[in-house]
């Protein structure tokens, strides 16, 4: 029996920075039945904005659907399948394992090999940062299982467009109207 994986797209809202944006936002999630794999919240680089980005499991349609109903909300300013461009995404992940004197050279050549950071030490265990995308933070995970991974604390995927990207270029395209309106 053969199990298919529904492929994962990634997508990225600007939406207002205030109280209850999140909650709306992942209620039309649920209401509508969409799995949220990934989500990320931040500030952006525009004052009182937000970014979110979601990983989202499904097929193209779901995909735009998804999109469709965020565009929808009052608080979100603009949505993004960034999934089909050329991005480049990342995710965080603190991994503590258990090491003892035995092991925790075998532990720190793994980590170099990954290039990842051992954030914490303690006695009987190690705190590893690893920075990648999901598959490198999901094999350095699958290799320290053998010492006895601990505690794993992921922060979900965060992307942006290579090169300048839509927002940079609307800004630049706004800058320059706002310099020809103003005699600039």
């Amino acid at each position: 029996m053969t199990t298919t994986e529904s492929p994962k797209h990634t997508i990225t809202a600007l939406v207002e920075d205030k109280p209850g944006v999140l909650n709306r936002v992942s209620s039309m999630f649920r209401r509508r039945g969409y799995n949220i794999a990934s989500l990320a919240v931040g500030h952006s680089e525009i004052a009182n904005l937000s970014r979110m980005t979601f990983v989202v499991e499904g097929d193209e349609s779901t995909v735009e659907q998804v999109t469709k109903n965020l565009h929808k909300l009052v608080d979100v300013i603009k949505v993004s399948d960034v999934s089909i461009q050329n991005c480049v995404s990342r995710e965080l992940a603190l991994v503590r394992v258990r090491a003892n004197v035995q092991t925790r050279s075998e532990i720190m050549q793994i980590v170099d090999i990954f290039r990842a950071n051992i954030v914490d030490v303690a006695p009987d265990s190690l705190m590893i940062e690893v920075t990648g995308d999901e598959d490198k933070v999901d094999s350095l995970q699958n290799l320290l299982r053998s010492f006895g991974v601990l505690e794993v604390m992921r922060t979900g995927t965060i992307a942006m467009d290579r090169g300048l990207g839509d927002e940079q270029t609307d800004k630049d395209n706004s800058s320059s109207t706002h310099r020809m309106e103003s005699g600039l």
